[in-house]
């Protein structure tokens, strides 16, 4: 192979993955996967991945002195090229002359293939003259035609041509006598003596001076003569004198530095190289500072992290290195680390340190090193003494290009290498099969290596390139052990490799039964070697031998055919011995001397079963191969030592044997046992017997030994399986995954069946389970008739699903009976559902269709679901529909919600659209037949029994004829009683508008609003049978009889009556408080009920006396009325009027409307004597009459509804009554009407005709009056007042159609204002004129809370001050005061 040719990688090694049931047998899957892995002699084992040991080095402390490697070194045809230039150089040194080494084509000239391709082409004679140097030069691999030869022939000539001479002995005639220059010497030698004879030599100081000494005394060993002085030189080594013509070659130029002679230049050449190792380093290093220098090597040699270099290139460039001459690259290897004295990579139980977590499981792992070796199953565990790198692991700390070289493992046993950490091991092997035919390739390319060491390939410092080996025939297989890793190499596998970068791996050797015949083998091969044995085969097979049943069977087997061919061999050589003529024999217990004590004098082996001594060396022994190497005595005075005796090994052999062949007796029996007939078949517990016996006696994990165990198991699963299904309990401790995997399929009980007669041992529960199987085929042909039925029958489907179960077994028909089952339910679910149509609704529908999609095809259920999708469908639509008119708007009509009610009813459903359809149209003819019961009636109806019909018509969703009417009635009704409200009720009063038109029922009850409401009630209580304002109308719907209007007012007038005696009461009772003068501090007055004290006030009404701090004042009236005779405004009779004609348009009852117009008859009823209190008042002062008769009818208009006009008479009058007003109801004329008599609405008429004709005089006259006034007076500052916002429909004069834009304010200037500013006011003064509030400077809030007097009222009332004023001011009247 060409030095130069790029390094081409091997195939690679077989690489196994062990299942953690192999792997928890190492030394047995090991011996699984040897057939395999022993051909390529190495292998690399990949754990399981969750097997990752911790690292247990105590790395702060750990220290080693790494080995020096020098990587051209290594390689031994590298190593035999650099010996050849350190033998030319030093003969050139030796000379005095330094050579330097010449370059060809730019690169250094390879001297040692120069001179290898030179001898082969016949040396160098031959090639000059046959001319053959272009020829050397293109064997060398220099390109043609550049004149490459001659310069290749100018080296060899100037370099190795003296060396080659030198080489060949020419010098060694100057060792024994002169050599005379004769005929003798060819032409070649006598022209170089010509030319060294014609140079003129310079003298050095080695030259002999002639002054001192004789010439005769220094003469040239070669021509023996003495002249030429200045070319004799002397050898600073012998002091021997030569010519420089005399030497072959001759020497052109006398050497500058020392000069030998040629017989000290042959004596120093010809000394011994010393054996070639490796250096140790001179640091010591911890693995950080290893690790950083490993690593920053890597990275400066290949200018990239340590990381991203690729493994093939540096496998590459390794071996161009280890091939180079001219690049000298020096790594470091931390190798044969003992674990013993730094610790081992894996957790050991050593006492150091408590092992933690699941350091525990890896420290008694089979496969941690530091327990392999001692493995039962392993031969080194019956050696004694540890055994350093064999069985205690060495520690390896790599670095990049670091490398170990080939070599085989001592004693050619197994080795195992397990990477802890670190960058990968790139590792080469031999199988043992090439392994003679490697070191013979090895000793043919590097002889002169093999001659200085004959073990050389013992000392693991070579190592030659796999190519060049490839090349020879030799098998070699590589791999890259990454971390977490092993690998193992096969007795006497050559192995070699190197570092791809930074690594920790850990390394040790174990030996199995197959190991033995090799271990013997190796012995011998060490003996023709003369290498030391690491320990005595002889010895380890004799232990075993004499413990036979603790050795594994195989074990056993092999330990019991080493001994029968040891033993033979022992008996062979004593016999032999005894007949040389050794008589004497001695008995010499060998284990008890140390090794290097019975060591072979001759081939190094340690003796153990006989060695022979001799009396003249007791110190020396030799085996008994070597009996004839031990001295030169006579044989007769030589001892043989022997450990055994030959009558010994016979029962050392029996143990042993008893031993291998109780496993053949087991073997035996376990393969009759297998191999039975159904007859003859054992039961279970004979072969677990069997396997016992086994595993108790360690028998050999072989294919048998595995058998009978998977037969037992098998068995033993057989019997589980099936007394669990005999017993048809499930077990509850499942996962989930095999949880729908419970049971036996049919096919695979039959195949269960076969199985338990297929066993080669009895199942006592087989015939048991061949029952089931009958049960479970007889289920399988009932299932078939049932699911052959044309309608599911669900009540036969659930018992044979019942029975199905309880067999315990998977059966194909039970899913399809489950459907069926389904089927069957679903189906009389529909049929249960469909005889009841009330119950049938859309989601049940919808909830039976989609539970029934979900079911498996059949045409029943198909029926059935299109039967349901139809009902549904149409159910739907009418739903929708119904929904839609429930909805609609404007409303249907009745007459076509009947259509759709009465299409609708032939539907077998719920539907609830269509029955609140229904239900709505049946509310709805309800509420019409009531409406038109009240319209067909002799009375009209309450205005609450409208309302109460209102609300429930407007929620029936039909269209309702009479509504729109209803809501008419009901509105003008309500505005009606809003507009009455208004002209009665003052702000904020606590009375309603009936409490006030009816008559008073609360005289002479005082006290809080509590407590008055209390008392009220009580006294309602009390006469439950009278007249009840709030009970005029009733709002039950099966009440159909309305209370009569004469009825009405008889009560009203009964009322009256009472109202009339309990005021009359009062003012007696009140009045007769004045003649308890002398008591009048017990009495109690006012609202407050105390005792009089500070400013009084006497009511005109009651005749009680009230505190000016418990009631309000008001300046306008001239009479005083307290707060409870006083109760709401006293309006004019014109507008009370205009509110009765509004009432009489109306078609509904009103219990306001009739107590106004009940009212209003009381009022008329006082007209006469209004009448005629005018004319006798005319006989007094003008004056005060007007201003009397003005404060009338402001008192009758501001007077409670109880009082009301009753109040409005003479000052000293004591008839004081109430004036009350009834009104009825109002419409069609054939409906009956709370009327009053004919004349007494004719006088009405008159009184009315005259009243507006005497107002509008009145007027007239007040307004020339006022205006006279105003312009004597002035005008004065008017206070504001009060107003009271007029709705436009309503007028204060009754037209309700008038317009309040069109009106007419009673103003003198009026600015005639439109739209939003027509804000009115009304006088409170007595003239009830209005005015608009822009033309009279009136806000709107001085409208709201306060009351307006106009001009003419206001000098109306100053005129009357003068008579019965108490304040001044133009607005107020003077009241009585105690």
């Amino acid at each position: 192979m060409s030095a130069f040719a790029e390094f081409v990688p091997p195939p690679e090694c077989p690489v196994f993955e062990p299942s953690w049931e192999d792997f928890s047998d190492p030394l047995g899957f090991i011996n699984k996967i040897r057939p395999i892995a022993e051909k390529t002699g190495i292998c690399k084992i990949r754990p399981p991945q969750d097997w990752q040991p911790p690292f247990a080095c105590d790395v702060r402390n750990f220290r080693f002195t790494p080995r020096v490697q020098r990587l051209n070194e290594l390689e031994a045809l590298t190593r035999i090229k650099l010996n050849f230039l350190d033998q030319i150089a030093k003969f050139w040194e030796l000379q005095g002359s330094k050579i330097r080494f010449p370059h060809v084509e730019r690169k250094l000239l390879d001297l040692y293939q120069l001179s290898k391709i030179v001898s082969s082409e016949g040396g160098f004679e031959t090639v000059c003259k046959e001319k053959l140097w272009s020829k050397v030069a293109s064997r060398m691999g220099y390109p043609p035609g550049k004149g490459t030869g001659s310069l290749l022939r100018s080296h060899y000539e100037r370099i190795l041509y003296p060396y080659e001479l030198f080489q060949t002995g020419s010098h060694s005639s100057y060792c024994s006598f002169p050599i005379h220059l004769d005929d003798g010497f060819n032409k070649k030698q006598r022209h170089l003596k010509a030319q060294a004879f014609a140079i003129k030599m310079r003298p050095r100081k080695e030259t002999l001076e002639v002054n001192f000494v004789s010439i005769d005394l220094y003469l040239c060993l070669v021509c023996g003569r003495g002249d030429e002085e200045d070319r004799l030189l002397l050898c600073d080594g012998c002091d021997d004198s030569y010519h420089t013509f005399c030497l072959v070659p001759p020497l052109q130029d006398v050497p500058k530095g020392d000069w030998r002679c040629p017989k000290c230049v042959a004596e120093e050449c010809s000394k011994p190289r010393e054996a070639f190792g490796f250096e140790q380093a001179v640091r010591e290093y911890s693995l950080q500072s290893f690790g950083e220098m490993a690593d920053h090597f890597k990275s400066d040699y290949f200018n990239m992290p340590v990381h991203m270099v690729p493994t093939e290139l540096v496998e590459k460039e390794f071996w161009r290195l280890v091939s180079s001459i001219e690049e000298d690259v020096i790594v470091e290897y931390g190798a044969d680390i003992s674990s013993k004295d730094v610790g081992s990579g894996f957790p050991v139980r050593d006492g150091k340190r408590r092992l933690m977590g699941d350091e525990e499981d890896y420290a008694n792992s089979g496969w941690n090193l530091n327990n392999m070796p001692v493995l039962e199953q392993s031969v080194l565990t019956h050696i004694n003494v540890d055994i350093s790198g064999m069985k205690v692991p060495w520690l390896y700390v790599g670095m990049c290009f670091s490398s170990f070289c080939w070599h085989i493992e001592d004693h050619w046993s197994y080795s195992i290498n397990f990477l802890h950490w670190g960058e990968p091991k790139t590792w080469y092997g031999v199988p043992a099969s090439a392994a003679e035919k490697l070191e013979a390739v090895m000793k043919k390319l590097a002889p002169e290596l093999f001659d200085s060491q004959p073990d050389l390939l013992h000392q693991l410092v070579t190592i030659m390139n796999p190519n060049v080996l490839m090349e020879h025939g030799v098998p070699v297989y590589r791999t890259n052990q990454c971390a977490g890793e092993f690998v193992v190499t096969f007795p006497r596998a050559y192995h070699s490799g190197f570092n791809q970068g930074y690594n920790f791996a850990e390394a040790v050797n174990f030996c199995t039964a197959d190991w033995l015949p090799m271990g013997r083998q190796c012995v011998a091969h060490y003996r023709r070697l003369h290498r030391y044995c690491v320990f005595s085969h002889e010895e380890l097979l004799c232990k075993m031998a004499a413990d036979p049943e603790s050795l594994d069977v195989e074990l056993a087997a092999a330990v019991f055919k080493e001994m029968q061919e040891m033993m033979d061999e022992e008996t062979k050589l004593r016999q032999a011995v005894q007949e040389m003529g050794v008589l004497s024999s001695e008995l010499e217990v060998f284990e008890l001397v140390p090794d290097d004590e019975r060591q072979c004098y001759k081939c190094k082996t340690t003796c153990f079963l006989s060695a022979l001594t001799c009396s003249c060396s007791p110190d020396r022994l030799v085996c008994l191969h070597h009996a004839k190497d031990l001295c030169d005595c006579p044989l007769g005075d030589k001892c043989l030592r022997y450990r055994y005796d030959l009558e010994e090994f016979p029962s050392m052999l029996y143990g042993v044997k008893t031993r291998a062949q109780s496993y053949d007796t087991w073997a035996k029996r376990v393969t009759e046992a297998l191999a039975a007939d159904q007859k003859n078949k054992k039961d279970l517990i004979e072969l677990k017997v069997l396997l016992e016996d086994a595993e108790d006696r360690k028998y050999p994990e072989n294919a048998l030994f595995r058998r009978l165990r998977e037969m037992v198991k098998e068995a033993e699963t057989c019997s589980s399986v099936a007394q669990l299904l005999l017993s048809r309990k499930q077990s509850r401790l499942r996962s989930e995954s095999n949880r729908n995997r419970t049971k036996l399929t049919v096919d695979e009980l039959k195949a269960f069946v076969e199985q338990l007669y297929r066993l080669p041992c009895i199942i006592s529960q087989a015939r048991q389970v061949k029952e089931l199987l009958e049960n479970v085929e007889d289920f399988h042909e009932r299932a078939q008739v049932a699911l052959s039925d044309e309608m599911p029958d669900s009540s036969k489907l659930q018992a044979l699903l019942d029975l199905g179960s309880g067999l315990d077994v998977e059966l194909p028909e039970l899913p399809r009976l489950k459907q069926e089952l389904q089927q069957a339910r679903w189906l009389d679910e529909v049929r249960a559902t469909l005889a009841e149509p009330h119950r049938v609704t859309l989601e049940l529908m919808k909830r039976l269709i989609d539970s029934g999609v979900g079911l498996a095809p059949h045409h029943a259920v198909e029926k059935a679901m299109a039967e349901l999708q139809e009902i549904l469908t149409v159910s739907e639509r009418w739903e929708d529909k119904a929904r839609a008119c429930l909805q609609a708007r404007p409303r249907h009509s009745m007459a076509t919600l009947e259509s759709i009610v009465l299409e609708a009813r032939n539907i077998p459903a719920y539907l609830p659209n269509i029955l609140a359809l229904r239900e709505a149209l049946q509310k709805a003819k309800e509420w019409t037949s009531k409406v038109e019961a009240i319209q067909n009636g002799s009375s009209y109806a309450y205005l609450d029994q409208l309302e109460s019909l209102l609300a429930r018509g407007r929620s029936i969703p039909v269209r309702l004829d009479p509504l729109a009417q209803v809501e008419s009635q009901v509105a003008a009704a309500r505005a009606w009683r809003e507009r009455t409200a208004r002209t009665f009720l003052k702000k904020n009063s606590t009375y309603t508008l009936l409490q006030v038109l009816s008559p008073r029922v609360d005289i002479g009850v005082y006290g809080n609003s509590k407590s008055k409401r209390k008392r009220v009630k009580e006294l309602m209580e009390k006469e439950r049978g009278g007249f009840d304002p709030d009970t005029l109308s009733d709002l039950e719907e099966n009440h159909e009889e309305v209370r009569d209007p004469s009825t009405v007012v008889a009560a009203f007038k009964a009322k009256e009556q009472k109202e009339v005696e309990s005021i009359h009461s009062l003012r007696a009772a009140n009045l007769a408080k004045m003649a308890m003068a002398d008591r009048i501090e017990e009495v109690k007055f006012c609202l407050c009920r105390k005792t009089a004290s500070g400013f009084m006030l006497q009511c005109e009404l009651c005749k009680d006396w009230f505190h000016g701090a418990c009631v309000p004042l008001n300046s306008k009236d001239s009479k005083f009325l307290c707060p409870l005779c006083q109760r709401s405004r006293r309006p004019r009779l014109e507008t009370i009027l205009s509110l009765l004609v509004s009432l009489q348009k109306l078609p509904v009852r009103l219990p306001e409307g009739e107590a106004l117009q009940c009212l209003t008859e009381r009022a008329m009823s006082w007209q006469p004597l209004k009448i005629k209190l005018k004319d006798s008042e005319k006989k007094r002062k003008r004056k005060l009459e007007r201003a009397e008769h003005h404060h009338m009818l402001m008192a009758a208009a501001a007077a409670s509804g109880t009082s009301a006009m009753g109040d409005i008479r003479p000052p000293k009058s004591k008839d004081l009554k109430r004036v009350g007003l009834e009104l009825g109801l109002g419409g069609k004329p054939k409906k009956k009407k709370l009327k009053i008599n004919l004349e007494k609405n004719r006088e009405m008429k008159q009184l009315a005709k005259r009243l507006a004709k005497e107002e509008k005089e009145r007027k007239r006259k007040e307004k020339a009056a006022a205006k006279a006034e105003a312009i004597r007076e002035g005008m004065e500052k008017r206070k504001e007042k009060k107003i009271l916002d007029i709705p436009s429909k309503y007028d204060w004069s009754g037209a309700e159609d008038s317009n309040d834009e069109n009106a007419v304010c009673a103003a003198k200037n009026c600015q005639r204002p439109c739209k939003d500013k027509v804000d009115w006011v009304q006088c409170d003064g007595g003239c009830d004129e209005w005015f608009h509030q822009v033309c009279v400077g009136v806000s709107c809030e001085m409208a709201e809370n306060e009351d307006y007097i106009c001009m003419d009222c206001s000098r109306k009332a100053f005129r009357s001050r003068k008579t019965c004023c108490l304040h001044p001011g133009p607005q107020f009247s003077s009241n009585k005061a105690l």
